[in-house]
């Protein structure tokens, strides 16, 4: 049995944290914590069973879980088994008790766990999963699981390699690269990062309806979201006269010192203002006495290779003259950044005020001498749906792609193109883990499914599949799929289940 916290989709847009395997003070006092980290919903609930071995009479424990419930802001505890009933005149919490598993199965209401948290947590002797196999929302077998203990590894890596001055600016745009926006801001929140970032303003609002409340900047911040945008204090990135103009016509009248964040083109050429653009950009800036530069900041081309650190040093020579005259002609200090994650393993002596983390967080290292030093955060991963019995001579999938030369075995993986798998992958190109060995796709990649092969494996309908974690490299699939793991990790569906694991 797994021993880690599970956070699952409940039923009624609910949260489950799966934690059935152990019960103990210390355990609970973990998985509360899990639960302020992760928590999005207004009320929280604890499932909870009796508690075995804890050399306390039931008085004397369940006085103290009533005072980590309440320190946690739990709002109701469910008890399950005799010992916990005994102490009701201890528990301030809403409570209510059933004497076994089976008596809350059998009484419970699914209405009354929407749009809440829900911990689950008990001795193996009460059977809690069944309980997290009901209030769990039924998808199907493919998941997505975030292993939220790598995701801290990695970012302790980091913070490792920068200055205790140097401030930490860390991207969860495109939903968290595909991890979930919420639950990973949630932990960096938690572990104090001092910035987020998005690329529009709906995926900032999300998160701050959420209850994530550090500064997150918006790098693209669309005209006809300003408004929202102000409304819920996020900071828009501005890159163009155009966007300026835009953002001081919105901004209240009343409003003073509204943080936003300054881009600089010195050679990207994406989005910024260009070097010789900055004595006019302080002309308009001279007169918008309602805003406050927050941050000023450039994007680097090629730091993650040495061919190209000539033109990286270019652009950093550039920045830092276009930094020196803005604060000058402004004579307020503001951050500069510049460094990404390439930037941040290999210039080291450029990390100004602050660094800007993406997909190294997410276990992916730009820089191939430093991959050792992280760990995968995602594994994607499904199960077999049908074997079958192939003849010599038939075909296998749409437009008889695959003709069989031999008797074979194929297994069916519900898990296709709509799913992130490229359609490009197929026909023995590339290939998923079926009990650790390679079985390569036959036939076209199908919208919903793949079939592979399997002859030479020994499995079942039902076993496991990875097609990328933690024994198939991320970055294999990307260079079968002839592109990078971005865009691998984004392409995930939504429909694809999240679980989000802490040991």
């Amino acid at each position: 049995l797994a021993m880690r916290l599970e956070l699952l989709e409940g039923v009624n847009q609910s949260s489950l944290i799966n934690d059935v395997y152990s019960s103990d003070m210390h355990s609970l006092e973990i998985a509360l914590d899990f639960m302020q980290i992760n928590s999005q919903h207004r009320r929280k609930i604890v499932i909870l069973s009796d508690m075995m071995q804890t050399g306390l009479v039931p008085l004397e424990l369940y006085k103290k879980v009533n005072a980590l419930l309440e320190a946690n802001d739990v709002h109701q505890l469910i008890g399950i088994g005799r010992s916990i009933a005994s102490a009701e005149s201890e528990i301030s919490v809403a409570h209510e008790f059933y004497e076994t598993t089976a008596a809350f199965i059998e009484n419970h209401n699914p209405e009354s766990f929407r749009d809440s948290i829900v911990l689950i947590k008990g001795a193996r002797d009460f059977h809690f999963e069944q309980i997290t196999e009901l209030l769990q929302e039924r998808t199907h077998d493919t998941v997505l699981e975030i292993n939220l203990n790598a995701l801290s590894h990695n970012l302790n890596f980091f913070r490792r390699r920068i200055k205790p001055t140097t401030k930490l600016m860390v991207m969860v745009k495109a939903s968290g690269y595909g991890s979930g926006a919420y639950e990973i801001a949630s932990l960096l929140e938690f572990n104090k990062v001092d910035y987020l970032t998005v690329a529009y303003t709906d995926e900032g609002v999300a998160l701050r309806k959420a209850g994530v409340s550090i500064p997150i900047m918006v790098m693209n911040p669309e005209r006809s979201s300003l408004q929202t945008l102000i409304r819920h204090k996020l900071e828009p990135e501005i890159y163009s006269f155009r966007t300026l103009e835009n953002f001081i016509k919105e901004l209240p009248q009343n409003q003073s010192n509204y943080p936003l964040h300054l881009k600089v083109d010195t050679g990207m050429h994406r989005l910024g203002f260009l070097p010789e653009e900055i004595h006019l950009l302080i002309e308009k800036l001279k007169d918008a006495g309602r805003l406050k530069i927050a941050s000023v900041f450039t994007h680097l081309a090629g730091a993650d290779d040495s061919a190209h650190d000539d033109f990286t040093h270019e652009q950093l020579a550039k920045f830092k003259t276009a930094c020196e005259q803005l604060e000058t002609a402004i004579g307020k200090p503001f951050l500069k950044h510049a460094l990404n994650t390439s930037g941040i393993l290999r210039f080291p002596n450029e990390q100004l005020d602050m660094v800007r983390l993406g997909i190294g967080l997410y276990g992916i290292s730009p820089v191939a001498s430093e991959q050792s030093e992280l760990q995968p955060v995602s594994t994607l991963r499904t199960v077999i749906s049908q074997i079958k019995n192939i003849q010599p001579g038939e075909s296998v999938g749409y437009s008889r792609n695959f003709i069989a030369d031999r008797n074979m075995l194929t297994a069916t993986i519900p898990l296709g193109y709509a799913d992130g798998l490229r359609r490009s992958l197929g026909n023995g190109k590339g290939f998923v883990l079926i009990n650790s060995q390679k079985a390569f796709v036959v036939g076209n990649v199908c919208m919903d499914m793949i079939m592979v092969d399997v002859s030479n494996i020994h499995c079942a309908e039902g076993d496991a599949v990875e097609i990328f974690g933690t024994h198939l490299r991320l970055q294999t699939l990307a260079e079968l799929s002839g592109t990078i793991p971005y865009e691998i990790l984004t392409s995930v569906s939504q429909r694809v289940k999240r679980i989000y694991l802490q040991e």
